[in-house]
């Protein structure tokens, strides 16, 4: 089957990224206008709420390829693999299960490119090559030999290195944890992660020259939302700082992911350590900024929500740490009730009530800044301390800082 001629969709999406404010450079632009998308995406899921929960629907150019191929060039995310093996060109009907790997929507890929400041001849890291297609434009724009693309999935890696070679780029992809950097190719000038973290890790840090950007998505937990796209700049003391320019939204690192959690919620919240009323709604966290704060406050708790009686529960487990905060509503007033050696929903509650007297700032107000010994957020103000972390509060403009450990693994 011949496959249609895509230069009129790759100007279109072009021209339609141009007008949403998000491509702005006539170098990126060029990289739109000539990186075939479709060579990255030869299959691919289409998902739609059903009865089973979301079900996926393979799509290629051998099912229906001017449906195909009008797809890849929509502003769309497309789900390449469920559950860590399963793609689209192996099963014949719909599946379920839990997705592992994407193609992200072009506008957020572009919109990341040019908020990377790159300029010719600048060295990249990539972390998280997914299907090839950021990384074909990051060739495009600065030529096959300054990128360097690390991806933790071989299966990915594979599919990703054949699709670049088709493209005509042969560049470094690298099959590894891309927590870790690469660093036999470091120090680059910019560093940017296709993937959510809970924190930035300080390898990369070292592997990004002084002045060097790095750009990734900070906040993940088990939360689908709620995070932001983090930008900070390497000093020359080894140290790095900057902020939170939006929102952003990407699959969790796969060395971060959470599980899960199955079972009777009931039961595993049965005993607890203490109750009490609480003076914020969980439905707080719907909010996109309150999420973020919530997963700075608590950052390896999940969110569930269960309904029972027309009584809903709101649960946040932290597996980690084995604790619980699970949250009932009575009219208008919600009983927490937690467990284990941290009290989650203290840590989130403080929080958002430090956020709420601040003037509830939006989350591009946040700064951080990452040194080999922590990764610390704050909104200017006053410092106060808690046992848990550290929270910064001020006057008429009160903040909030969180500071977290990093692991040891320093490469």
């Amino acid at each position: 089957m011949t496959t249609p001629d895509s230069a009129a969709l790759r100007r279109k999406l072009a021209n339609d990224l141009a007008q949403g404010g998000v491509l702005k450079t006539s170098a990126w632009r060029t990289a739109v206008e000539e990186v075939p998308r479709e060579l990255f995406l030869q299959s691919f899921f289409k998902d739609a709420p059903g009865p089973r929960g979301h079900e996926y629907t393979p799509v290629s150019a051998d099912t229906d390829a001017d449906e195909w191929l009008n797809l890849v060039y929509q502003n769309e995310t497309w789900v390449t693999q469920i559950d860590g093996h399963l793609t689209a060109d192996n099963p014949t009907g719909t599946v379920t299960g839990f997705p592992t790997s994407s193609s992200t929507m072009p506008s957020t890929v572009v919109g990341m490119s040019e908020a990377l400041d790159v300029e010719d001849g600048m060295t990249v890291l990539e972390i998280g090559t997914g299907t090839g297609y950021s990384t074909a434009l990051l060739c495009h724009r600065l030529g096959e030999d300054n990128v360097t693309s690390v991806e933790v999935d071989p299966d990915v890696a594979q599919r990703a290195d054949n699709a670049l070679e088709a493209a005509g780029y042969s560049t470094w992809t690298v099959t590894g944890d891309g927590l870790l950097g690469h660093p036999r190719r470091a120090p680059y000038d910019r560093t940017i992660a296709t993937c959510a973290l809970r924190r930035i890790p300080y390898t990369w840090v070292r592997q990004t020259k002084p002045g060097g950007i790095i750009l990734a998505t900070v906040g993940p937990s088990a939360w689908s939302y709620g995070t932001g796209l983090a930008k900070i700049t390497v000093k020359d003391d080894g140290t790095a700082e900057g902020r939170i320019i939006g929102r952003s939204s990407f699959m969790p690192a796969r060395a971060e992911a959470a599980v899960p959690l199955a079972g009777d919620l009931t039961a595993r919240t049965f005993y607890a350590d203490t109750e009490r009323k609480t003076s914020v709604s969980p439905d707080t966290l719907k909010g996109w900024m309150p999420a973020f704060l919530a997963q700075l406050a608590a950052p390896g708790a999940q969110l569930l929500r269960a309904t029972s009686d027309g009584r809903e529960t709101v649960y946040l487990f932290d597996a980690g740490r084995e604790a619980f905060a699970a949250l009932t509503a009575d009219g208008d007033q919600w009983t927490v009730r937690q467990g284990g050696p941290v009290a989650i929903w203290d840590a989130i509650e403080n929080t958002l009530t430090a956020w709420h007297d601040a003037g509830e700032p939006d989350i591009t107000s946040v700064r951080l800044a990452v040194t080999p010994e922590a990764h610390a957020y704050w909104i200017g103000g006053q410092q106060i301390t808690n046992d848990q972390r550290s929270y910064w509060l001020g006057g008429k403009n009160a903040a909030l800082r969180w500071k977290h450990s990093h692991s040891p693994l320093n490469v």
